[in-house]
């Protein structure tokens, strides 16, 4: 693996430190994250409600506003058209949440991931239609909708979009009211919402208009999941979402949030971090599209009835188990293709497929695919002569362009630079395959295969401590451009045996290179899944390391502590361990 420090301009930092009175350390990490100015650091240590941008910069709000009230005023039922995925679940409980405040009447529509598929279908809009709905609100979908925006104004009905997916080249449906701040024409200053973020500037402008807005903090909590969920940076605007949600999930009043955060071990009253939503709270929201109905997430959110809620939350936290021995499953599958095909090592591209893969996880399984070979990868569930897949991509890959490319496969796509989804028969899987690997080849570079560690500094290992893990804190939350920052340290002495923890994860005891100091404090280091490296590297005791980490707090109360959760790790140089050991 390649190690390389983060870019940042070294006169910035100097004028970051000076002019805003910071660290030398903390000056450099905000320069790295394009922080120029003082005023730009302080609005980043420091995110306010102040900061959030006027909804109506985004180009149709006013529309899409008027006639949400209209609707509201004359009593009309009003329809959200969902996604089954975190950001789309959560972006219809704002807006359904907003509406109810308001003293409106509201429905939705979550599509169920397997009978209907993402996107919005001719068939929910024509039941609504029977049902006397007039206005749409889609949420987190739509943006591609042609057919379906065709299909309401054939019927009467109003259609207001409601996306943060990227437009085709054909630009956008014919609707209404289009809120994205990626479409052609808008100037929003924010491009980078989520879903469920546009969803929540649209319930910032009607609760700003309609006097309320001491209710728009209430709204960020939820904001903030779907905005660390869904993997969107964690700056500007987000960071402030993310920043203030986080705060207010301590004290969530809403039963479903406090029983879904009691079930995820993230109630007890410490801070939240956006890795505690990423990785306990969104994968158990995720589950209920993935597995089941995602219409229990929006109950779960809605209910009044603590008793309804504990049970919602538990069946949440069931059906992710059921999650992970489904993608278990697969992945052993793909792990044997990969194994069983030679050919597969030299591809530029990966188009994975099986028989009968629940469709539900094969998003996570390209991720995992992605992590093991670093090249763009296509997992593709086969189910009666249907094909449905997802994707995933490396840095220096457009996954969605990649498919752009090859649109006349498809029966449909979507998706961002590195993550997509698509549907197409079956026996177009081969031609997928060797189309994606011919546009791979013309774009990517063996270069690009290689993996790379960033780092932002190199410290002395006897320079960690607990002064250094608050100063850290100061950055959260954590997330894309705002990575958590990794440091790098030469020479640490390993002060035992490396050893494997539950069968696939690496857990070491470091300690800085001796000084001449009697007292050497100790640290426990732990590189998540990597106990087949571990086979095949061993370390002994006394062993000198250079270890690439981020600083991370166990708090157990017995045996917790600072402790390096280990991006890389290699063998010190033989002539480090000589200067080292002199």
């Amino acid at each position: 693996m390649r190690w390389t420090q983060r870019a940042f301009e070294s006169s910035i930092a100097s004028r970051l430190q000076q002019e805003a009175a910071l660290s030398p350390l903390i000056a450099t990490l905000l320069a790295a994250r394009g922080i120029r100015t003082s005023e730009e650091a302080q609005q980043f240590l420091n995110p306010k409600l102040e900061a959030l941008h006027s909804p109506y910069a985004m180009h149709g709000m006013q529309a899409a506003v008027d006639r949400l009230l209209a609707a509201i005023a004359n009593q009309e039922q009003v329809l959200i058209y969902g996604d089954y995925d975190v950001d789309g679940t959560t972006a219809t409980v704002i807006l359904k949440t907003v509406i109810e405040i308001l003293g409106g009447r509201a429905d939705f529509h979550v599509p169920h991931r397997v009978l209907e598929g993402y996107g919005m279908r001719d068939e929910v809009i024509e039941r609504a239609a029977a049902d006397g709905i007039r206005l749409i609100i889609s949420v987190d979908t739509g943006i591609r909708a042609f057919a379906a925006a065709e299909t309401a104004s054939r019927l009467g009905i109003d259609l207001i979009v409601t996306d943060h997916h990227l437009p085709g080249a054909e630009g956008v449906p014919k609707a209404l009211a289009v809120l994205n701040p990626n479409q052609s024409g808008c100037d929003y200053p924010c491009k980078a919402l989520c879903g469920a973020g546009v969803a929540f500037k649209m319930a910032q402008a009607l609760l700003e208009k309609t006097d309320r807005a001491r209710m728009i903090p209430s709204f960020l909590k939820i904001a903030a999941i779907a905005t660390i969920a869904d993997a969107v940076p964690l700056v500007g605007e987000n960071r402030v979402f993310v920043s203030l949600g986080l705060e207010g999930l301590r004290r969530p009043m809403n039963a479903g949030l406090r029983e879904l955060l009691g079930i995820c071990r993230v109630d007890g009253g410490r801070p939240l971090t956006a890795q505690d939503i990423g990785f306990r709270v969104a994968p158990r929201i995720n589950a209920a599209g993935r597995m089941d109905v995602a219409r229990d997430v929006v109950e779960l959110f809605t209910t009044k009835d603590p008793v309804r809620a504990k049970a919602v939350a538990e069946h949440l936290h069931k059906l992710n188990g059921d999650r992970q021995e489904e993608e278990a499953r697969i992945m052993a599958a793909i792990e044997k293709q990969l194994a069983d095909d030679a050919s597969l090592k030299d591809r530029y591209s990966l188009v994975m497929d099986g028989a009968e893969w629940h469709r539900g996880v094969i998003g996570i399984c390209a991720s995992r695919v992605v992590e093991r070979t670093n090249r763009p990868a296509l997992v593709v569930a086969r189910h009666e002569g249907e094909a449905h897949g997802s994707g995933r991509s490396i840095k220096t890959f457009h996954l969605l362009n990649a498919l752009e490319s090859c649109a006349e496969l498809f029966s449909r796509f979507g998706g961002h630079a590195h993550a997509v989804g698509f549907a197409l028969p079956e026996d177009r899987v081969p031609a997928l395959r060797e189309k994606l690997e011919a546009y791979a080849r013309q774009h990517l570079t063996a270069e690009d295969f290689v993996p790379e560690m960033i780092y932002d500094a190199e410290i002395s290992l006897g320079d960690v401590n607990e002064k250094l893990y608050a100063m850290l804190q100061k950055l959260e939350p954590f997330g894309m451009n705002n990575p958590q920052p990794v440091f790098v340290s030469r020479g640490a002495r390993l002060a035992a045996p490396a050893k494997t923890l539950k069968e696939k994860h690496v857990k070491m005891r470091v300690t800085p290179p001796a000084n001449g100091t009697k007292y050497q404090r100790s640290f426990e280091a732990l590189a998540w899944r990597q106990s087949g490296r571990l086979a095949a590297e061993p370390l002994a005791m006394g062993e000198l390391v250079d270890l690439a980490f981020c600083l991370d707090y166990n708090d157990h109360p017995e045996f917790g502590g600072l402790q390096l959760i280990l991006s890389d790790w290699a063998k010190a140089a033989p002539a480090a361990c000589a200067a080292i050991s002199r």
